[in-house]
């Protein structure tokens, strides 16, 4: 059995892996860690829950021990897409980086920059951000990126979902090309390949259980009409005896609407959202931790960096637009090999989005339709039925008139094959190699 030691990694940090109470090496640790320890570029494809942190801050640290002096400037930046995955991942630098008395600062919007330069100030040597208010420090000079040697950017894919590129593209600027630098991601897409292009030199690419590991979340799915969600999610709370559910909804506004209405029905609920401050949302989470609250109803905010240990369910109220986020979404259950349980309800609506989560399973999943709702869905379905036979045939006899009148039509005259503006249309490459390919 390969342990921390075994890859590579100081007594020091060994130490405190044992007092974080992680007992072996994840897959994508053991891969990643001896890469970073030998200064390789790395890109790494692994799920949500990997233990993807690990697998960059530990060799980080150890690098950093070696380093000879103290440059009195930051020598590391981990960039994060959210305040929650940015604290989450401070938390981890300040409980290892005190094992090698090294040390951090956080800067995330929604906290006042004050007492952020106030940590800019006390020389930190690993920088954890996010994009957004990192540059607010560089154009206020309150830091130079010239001296950092190790570059980390995590949920990369996130970062371009939420369009952060030109954000990265101005902060890379600013950052030493001589530079160590990993990338992160739970998904390997197009724009993710060409992000390491720009990123990475000569990278090693890590690909452990990527972007369609659900296996050890059993996931079921109903269908439930949009207005009968509510009472449906309340009796399958109940019914099941459900003590610490995170349900997804895919607006603010629905999130909010269906925490006042859990808790009309007596439930402990709040809800998480980008209207929070940060105050809030730290507060939410750590009621939700300590089981203050029964039910947290989240936007995709809380899809990603959310560390709720032995979370037992997760309740996808509406699916997400993305059916990447449905696999981020559930990977906040049956985490580091433990057993979790996903419910999912589709509405009327909402059958295309099942039919793409099925698509990136690779595999369609089990649609149950309780009883009480199959009447609704059978008659919904007749309905759709006629109208499509309905549609069909107003296609065919439109498309019958159209050929009579064609061939009433008399031939055209002077058609000159090579025309000018023929030849003009004919060259414009609407498929070409650059315009397919994003300008990084």
């Amino acid at each position: 059995m390969t342990s921390f030691h075994d890859l590579g990694l100081s007594s020091a940090l060994c130490e405190a892996v044992k007092n974080k109470k992680w007992q072996e090496p994840s897959a994508v640790q053991q891969k990643a860690i001896p890469s970073v320890l030998e200064g390789r570029d790395v890109m790494a494809i692994a799920q949500t829950g990997s233990g993807k942190t690990g697998a960059f801050l530990l060799p980080i640290l150890q690098r950093l021990t070696q380093e000879k002096g103290k440059s009195g400037f930051p020598l590391a930046l981990i960039l994060a897409p959210t305040r929650e995955l940015a604290l989450q991942i401070f938390e981890n630098v300040e409980f290892f980086g005190n094992s090698v008395s090294k040390s951090g600062a956080l800067l995330i919007g929604g906290v006042s920059p004050v007492h952020q330069m106030k940590a800019l100030q006390s020389k930190p040597d690993i920088l954890v951000a996010t994009p957004g208010r990192l540059l607010d420090h560089i154009r206020q000079q309150n830091l130079s990126l010239d001296s950092i040697k190790y570059l980390v950017l995590d949920e990369a894919d996130r970062m371009l979902d939420m369009g952060f590129w030109p954000d990265i593209k101005k902060i890379l600027s600013h950052c030493s090309q001589k530079r160590q630098s990993l990338l992160f991601s739970a998904t390997l897409s197009d724009d993710i390949h060409l992000l390491s292009q720009s990123l990475l030199r000569k990278p090693l690419l890590i690909e452990i259980n990527a972007n369609r590991d659900a296996a050890s979340v059993n996931q079921t799915f109903f269908q439930v009409p949009t207005s009968e969600k509510a009472l449906f999610l309340r009796d399958l709370i109940v019914d099941n005896g459900l003590e610490q559910v995170l349900v997804f909804t895919r607006e603010k506004a629905s999130a909010a609407k269906l925490a006042a209405h859990l808790k009309k029905d007596g439930f402990t609920v709040d809800a998480l959202h980008g209207d929070k401050t940060q105050a809030q949302r730290i507060r939410i989470l750590e009621a939700f931790k300590n089981h203050s609250l029964r039910v947290l109803v989240a936007t995709d905010l809380a899809s990603r960096g959310l560390d709720i240990k032995a979370l037992p369910v997760v309740i996808n109220y509406e699916l997400p637009a993305d059916p990447h986020d449905y696999i981020h979404r559930i990977g906040r259950t049956g985490r580091a090999g433990s057993a979790g349980l996903a419910y999912s309800l589709v509405g009327e609506k909402d059958f295309y989005r099942f039919q793409a989560i099925g698509s990136l399973l690779k595999k369609r999943p089990d649609l149950e339709t309780p009883e009480k709702f199959k009447a609704y869905f059978e008659t919904l379905q007749s309905r759709e039925q006629k109208q499509r036979e309905s549609d069909d045939q107003k296609s065919f006899k439109k498309s019958v008139r159209d050929r009579k009148s064609k061939a009433c039509r008399p031939p055209r005259k002077d058609f000159k094959k090579n025309s000018p503006d023929r030849d003009n249309k004919s060259s414009i490459q609407k498929d070409s190699f650059e315009y397919l390919m994003p300008d990084f």
